[in-house]
């Protein structure tokens, strides 16, 4: 008998594929804000083993210290303000509905009170495209056009830490510790280049799946790969 295939044993749920949150920093969301607009004073930029841009440390005006996005253009000593009427600057966060066209943001709520749900990863940004009475229309980083609710909040600026995929880890060893941060499975090995005993697509004189690749989506759970409940599959014509 072999042992159990990557999907199996992450169902499990053992350390190997379980996020170390205990090292995580906090959650990031937008300061918090109503009526008036709040200020708060960057302390320090810093790194957060979840996240692959940095984050940034900001005192609020009653002393508490938390944890917000870093857009480019910000640093230590700084002043960020959140608020209905605040000035549309790198790092100020306020409503969708008060946001010019082509104003590049980012930690956008998906809807109100979220506290920021899109474009947070590093580098990435999207662009407010028209502004209606009930909707504001945004340019995802991905091209796709979406509404969101006016009263949404989102920061104005770029994700900093741009440019991270343009550095190559070099070793091999610096993936493994960047990988096992996010509690992901790697090196992870493909199914053909198995033994039978070990996945479904394995065995055979030469690497090919040897089956289809489509299986059902009742299929137990050691013959769950490949397309999974596909609708279709083949090149698109």
């Amino acid at each position: 008998m072999g042992k159990r295939i990557i999907s199996q044993n992450r169902g499990k749920g053992t350390p190997t594929y379980t996020a170390p949150s205990h090292k995580y920093k906090a959650q990031i969301r937008h300061l918090p804000f109503r009526d008036k607009a709040v200020a708060a004073r960057v302390v320090d930029i810093v790194h957060d083993p979840i996240r692959n841009g940095p984050i940034a440390l900001v005192r609020m005006p009653d002393g508490n210290e938390r944890y917000v996005l870093a857009v480019e253009g910000i640093g230590a000593g700084d002043w960020i303000y959140a608020g209905d009427s605040v000035e549309i600057a790198p790092g100020n966060s306020t409503y969708l509905k008060n946001i010019p066209e082509g104003t590049p943001i980012c930690n956008i709520e998906a809807k109100p009170g979220d506290m920021g749900r899109f474009v947070r990863a590093s580098g990435t940004f999207a662009l407010v495209l028209s502004r209606e009475e009930d909707k504001v229309l945004v340019q995802m980083p991905s091209g796709k056009l979406k509404w969101f609710h006016p009263m949404c909040k989102a920061t104005i600026g770029v994700v900093a830490g741009g440019g991270r995929v343009d550095k190559p880890f070099v070793k091999a060893g610096k993936k493994y510790h960047k990988m096992k941060s996010k509690a992901a499975k790697w090196p992870r090995v493909r199914g053909v280049a198995m033994c039978a005993v070990y996945h479904p697509f394995g065995g055979g004189k030469h690497q090919h799946v040897g089956r289809p690749k489509t299986v059902s989506r009742n299929a137990p759970p050691g013959r769950k790969v490949g397309s999974i409940a596909a609708r279709r599959t083949g090149v698109r014509r």
